[in-house]
Parts: C-alpha cells; sequence; structure tokens
C-alpha cells in the first residue's frame, strides 16, 4: 500500500467528456502520467459518478484515488487545478471508504454479489407496490414494509440517493448506515434507522411474482430478486485523497446546514 507522502508517479482517468479529455491533455502535458499498475496515485477527472466507476474498476490496484471536478457537484473530488498538482497530492488527506457488499438471489435461484460505495437499494419494477420483509442480524423488525423501495446508504453515500428519499446525513467515522425506504405505505409513520456498521441486513421480498423488485449496488442491477443481504466489507476500503480543508468528512458534516 502505497502513503501519500511519498507519491512520485501518477497515473491519470478521465470520463468521456470534453471538459474532462481536455483537463487531461493538460496534465499529460505537464506531468510524465504512467500506466495505473505503475503509480503510487490515480487522478480522476470527471464527476461524482466516475469516481465511482473508477473506484470500483481500480479498487484491487491498492493505490488512493485523487479526484478533479470536472463534473458537476464533485461530491467526492477536489476543484480542478493542473498547477502544482504534485505537492497537492502528496499533502491531500486520504479518507479510508468501505464498500457494502450485496448478496442477491433472484427467482430463477441465480446468485449475484457486488459491492457498493454509496448505497444497495431495491426498487419496485410494477405499478403495485414492493412488499418486502426486513431483518436485522437474523431478527426480523418489519414484517411487511410496503413501499416503492429501500436502501442501505453508507456515510458517503448518505448525501446521494438517501438524501433525495428524505434519509439522514451521517458524517464520516460516525460508524453508522442508514436504512432508508422509498415512498413508505405501512407502516404509515416508520421513516427508517439508523444501523450500526457491523448490522447485517436482510430483505425478503413477498409475493416476487405479482410485485416483482430489483436490487442495486451502485450502478450494478439485478432484477427478479426474492432475496437481499447486505453488510459491511471492513477489509478492503478504497482510499481518497481530499485537500486540507476540503475533505469529504467536513463536506458532508456542512451538507447538514444547507437550506
Amino acid at each position: 500500500m502505497h502513503s501519500a507522502a511519498s507519491i512520485e508517479k501518477i497515473a491519470c482517468v478521465a470520463s468521456d467528456t470534453p471538459k474532462a479529455r481536455e483537463g487531461l491533455d493538460r496534465l499529460a502535458r505537464s506531468y510524465p502520467l504512467v500506466p495505473a499498475d505503475r503509480a503510487d496515485a490515480l487522478v480522476v477527472l470527471g464527476g461524482d459518478g466516475f469516481m465511482l466507476q473508477t473506484v470500483h474498476e481500480y479498487m484491487d490496484a491498492g493505490i488512493p484515488f485523487y479526484g478533479m471536478n470536472r463534473g458537476t457537484i464533485g461530491f467526492l473530488l477536489n476543484r480542478f487545478d493542473p498547477d502544482g498538482l504534485m505537492e497537492r497530492i502528496n499533502l491531500a488527506r486520504p479518507q479510508p471508504l468501505n464498500p457494502l457488499v450485496m448478496t442477491a438471489e433472484t427467482v430463477d435461484g441465480q446468485t449475484f454479489s457486488a459491492l457498493a460505495f454509496n448505497e444497495v437499494s431495491l426498487h419496485r419494477y410494477s405499478q403495485q407496490s414492493a412488499n418486502i420483509r426486513l431483518s436485522i442480524n437474523s431478527r426480523e423488525k418489519l414484517e411487511r414494509l410496503v413501499c416503492d423501495g429501500i436502501m442501505v446508504a453508507t456515510p458517503a453515500g448518505s448525501t446521494a440517493y438517501n438524501l433525495s428519499a428524505q434519509g439522514p446525513i451521517i458524517p464520516l467515522g460516525s460508524n453508522v448506515l442508514a436504512l432508508t425506504p422509498v415512498s413508505p405505505f405501512r407502516p404509515r409513520r416508520w421513516n427508517g434507522a439508523l444501523l450500526p456498521h457491523s448490522a447485517v441486513v436482510e430483505f425478503d421480498i413477498l409475493d416476487p411474482a405479482r410485485r416483482p423488485v430489483g436490487a442495486a449496488a451502485d450502478s450494478f442491477e439485478v432484477r427478479d430478486v426474492v432475496r437481499v443481504r447486505v453488510v459491511e466489507d471492513h477489509s478492503r476500503p478504497a482510499r481518497l485523497l481530499f485537500d486540507p480543508g476540503h475533505s469529504l468528512e467536513e463536506r458532508i458534516f456542512n451538507e447538514q446546514f444547507v437550506h
């Protein structure tokens, strides 16, 4: 594993937008870029979605990710500035992100596994509401949740889909996950829960033939699931690098006071 204090060789990837490609051309003219398998850090140019895509693709490389925003919001990214980049990267502070592991079983008996750094979400595929049984640590908590969907969100993902579904913003380091329903109908007053990050969450789909449900781990989707298990994986965190004063933890904290 590389230390942010000893980064000498960098690789760079960019999304396919003109803005990101122009940024890659500028970096290539200023720095001796190397392939990712020879780099001490990977510079990512794009938006939050491209950053997550890149983390999924390169997380086994064992190097940190330094993102620069060439998209819109750039929640997971630093500001774009090619000047003094090596110094900025070496002064950047690492933020580990632990992924969720989704294991999904389908109606035809197949099993799929995928990682999520934002959230694992379930969503209905018909005009009828989903009916879902919820268990935590092998104990049934809701016999029948009638809803459009439900998700387990990480702190890093708490300001994404989770927030748009009225879920809580979770500061990094709080060691909790958000369990957030989407348009819950029954129980009418259940708005979700905060769970310890060690919790094992299981969803059983009731009447999957008439009320089909899909599951997604970030951008990976599985249709027609009958059971979904979600647990946080502490064994292989991804490391994102942030400029001092621009940390992901600080931005998540500040997001709670945005009107």
